[in-house]
């Protein structure tokens, strides 16, 4: 189901108190807008919240009423969600929304009550950068890849044919999601093949756009982590089966430092994770397919690739 945040926001910024209209809004959709602050930029209760609200409300969101205003966006993510059902085989209900966030992630997955919910927040998609609202200037038309993208996610963590340790951390923690809590205890194998088969799943739904387009990168980055192809998969062998949010950010995180970064006594690109999942997943989504292979668990994964290279094992 589409859930469209976006004119419930831009009334908040334009009533007479947009504080408190926005605390309204926040309360009227609570749930997923606390769990969105919860695990993608902070807890609404931390001290610092408050800034962050000020600081959104206060923004210039000219690009965002322009975007509103010549794309129709709903129409977008209903198509994108219609495809996600068909090609990834949808086999549990789930929400898309859209929305305006305070400049976190740009989009994002998110279970509440066993329902899977994907989002997108639209200050990223105006095509051309905000410093106010820190949008990264990403093109609208990226929006059917970044849907697809959290809507296999949700799939993953939900589906009952789900063999993946990330659905199965969500039932433990009765049909919720949290990006810190399964950062620290799922092995880092599981998070990095979860974003490979994202990546794949996006191709899948959305074709036709450059490789890096589907990974969040510049041309450059993606070239470069191609140069540093066998050494990244050398280097984070060992690190595959630990688990500890570290291994996450320093894989898959935005905005990590060089210091969390060095790997082999290499500093690696941000986010390389995307691109070492996708790599690790190739050989499964090749065999099975995609839809299957969202089901799929990390260690059928390694063996669908280790039989695609030849690896013989006892």
């Amino acid at each position: 189901m589409l859930v469209n945040l976006v004119p419930d926001f831009l009334a908040a910024l334009a009533a007479p108190d947009p504080l408190e209209a926005y605390h309204r809004y926040l309360a009227d959709h609570a749930p997923a807008l606390a769990a969105y602050w919860h695990n993608y930029v902070l807890d609404l209760d931390s001290p610092h919240a408050a800034d962050v609200i000020r600081r959104a409300l206060a923004a210039d969101h000219r690009d965002l009423h322009a975007l509103v205003e010549r794309i129709d966006l709903a129409a977008v993510a209903d198509e994108t969600t219609a495809r996600c059902v068909e090609l990834l085989e949808a086999d549990r209900p789930f929400d898309v929304y859209l929305m305006v966030g305070v400049g976190a992630a740009n989009a994002g997955e998110l279970v509440l009550g066993g329902r899977g919910i994907a989002f997108v927040c639209l200050e990223h998609f105006t095509g051309r950068p905000n410093p106010e609202t820190y949008g990264l200037g990403l093109s609208p038309d990226l929006l059917p890849l970044w849907i697809a993208h959290e809507v296999a996610h949700t799939i993953r963590y939900t589906s009952p044919a789900s063999r993946s340790d990330l659905a199965h951390a969500v039932a433990e923690a009765a049909g919720r999601y949290d990006y810190w809590e399964t950062g620290s205890r799922v092995p880092l194998r599981e998070l990095l093949v979860n974003e490979g088969l994202a990546v794949a799943a996006a191709q899948a739904v959305a074709p036709g756009r450059n490789a890096w387009d589907y990974l969040g990168y510049g041309r450059r980055q993606y070239r470069r982590l191609r140069e540093l192809d066998a050494f990244l998969r050398r280097a984070m062998a060992p690190d595959l089966d630990r688990s500890g949010l570290g291994y996450r950010l320093r894989y898959l995180a935005g905005g990590a430092s060089p210091a969390s970064r060095l790997v082999g006594g290499k500093i690696i690109p941000e986010r390389a994770g995307y691109y070492l999942g996708l790599r690790m997943t190739e050989a499964i989504v090749a065999a099975v397919g995609i839809a299957a292979a969202l089901r799929a668990s990390a260690e059928e994964c390694r063996a669908a690739e280790d039989r695609a290279t030849g690896v013989q094992t006892a």
